[in-house]
């Protein structure tokens, strides 16, 4: 059976239980456990015949994951970049957080602080003291920020999403017309991030095996702008980090000769409308791929658009490794995820019959 695989939201968690997403979770490590303990019970007990727990889309992974795992700042990547110049940290009660808009519009990137620098912080010194401090006690585990569980798979914004989220759309114009100046923003972005992680992974004692970047922005650039500013930067992180899996949830099809450049790709992590025929036809039946259905077919009265896009996908994979994966939303019909997983199930039945 091709598995399907889910996560459960924020949204989602806060339309179900008395839960709150507010500043103190993000901060204190021990109300974080409580809630997140809160958020995984309900998993088990209302939604036990699915293979759903709650954690960042697409970031933890259940097959590495323990109760007794505490997240410390358990914080989107390149919100915590974010933060350490200036960005304000917002948060809702009932959904993800954010940071303020572009925090390096208008600011000269030869007057950004040294990435080594950077865990020179108040916030980073603040992760680093709740880490060694839940070490010393010894009946918890600390996940450190860029993990999101145990198996010391580190998480990263592409470097290019997040300079389109630190200078904002206009990124994409200077990319042409003022090259040097992003190419100095992205190089700084790649680097500062390196040197988190590494910190993290010492601090934490958990030895760094792979690397999943998320490069959402990629899919908006022709293929030579991708291999010409997406594939250096995924390329060294890989290099720096270990294995590659690389996400681009937006439509990639014309993207994946230039992925195939990337140093270290180890996985893919494809929106639903990439082809997944293509995919295989470039990288082979043994290479392990993600792929989500579409967002709006979860939410349709009716299960039949998701099995329809579902019946093809498995066509176009032809048996290769593969998973779908979602992140349950608020607006979601559970009952179209239930009617996903059986027709899986009914065509794996059918295959060995």
């Amino acid at each position: 059976m091709v598995p399907l695989v889910g996560s459960l939201s924020k949204g989602w968690m806060a339309k179900h239980l008395d839960v709150k997403f507010d500043r103190d979770y993000y901060f204190d490590p021990y109300r974080r456990h409580k809630v997140d303990l809160s958020c995984n019970e309900y998993a088990a007990k209302e939604l036990g015949d699915l293979c759903i727990f709650y954690t960042e889309s697409n970031l933890g992974q259940l097959e590495h994951f323990t109760n007794d795992q505490v997240l410390v700042g358990g914080i989107q990547p390149n919100m915590i970049l974010g933060m350490l110049i200036g960005a304000e940290f917002i948060t809702s009660d009932s959904m993800d957080a954010d940071i303020s808009m572009t925090p390096l519009k208008g600011v000269d990137p030869d007057r950004l602080p040294l990435p080594d620098k950077m865990i020179d912080h108040e916030i980073i010194k603040l992760f680093d003291q709740q880490i060694k401090e839940i070490r010393s006690q010894g009946d918890l585990q600390p996940i450190p920020p860029f993990f999101w569980d145990a198996s010391g798979r580190a998480t990263l914004h592409g470097t290019l999403t997040t300079a389109q989220k630190f200078l904002g759309e206009s990124v994409f114009i200077d990319l042409m017309m003022q090259p040097e100046k992003v190419a100095k923003v992205m190089d700084w972005i790649t680097e500062s991030f390196i040197v988190l992680v590494k910190h993290f992974s010492k601090i934490a004692d958990l030895p760094i095996t792979s690397v999943h970047i998320g490069e959402c922005s990629g899919c908006m650039v022709n293929p030579q702008m991708f291999e010409d500013v997406v594939v250096p930067h995924a390329s060294r992180i890989a290099r720096e980090l270990g294995p590659l899996r690389f996400h681009s949830c937006g439509a990639s099809t014309h993207l994946l000769e230039s992925m195939k450049q990337m140093d270290g790709l180890h996985a893919l992590d494809l929106g639903g409308d990439t082809s997944i025929s293509k995919a295989r036809e470039l990288f082979g039946p043994a290479f392990p791929i993600d792929v989500a259905p579409m967002p709006a077919d979860f939410s349709v009265d009716t299960p039949e658009p998701i099995i329809s896009w579902a019946k093809q996908v498995i066509e176009e994979n032809d048996g290769g490794r593969m998973q779908i994966i979602y992140h349950l939303e608020p607006d979601y019909k559970i009952e179209n995820i239930r009617a996903l997983q059986n027709f899986l199930k009914n065509a794996e039945l059918k295959n060995v019959s």
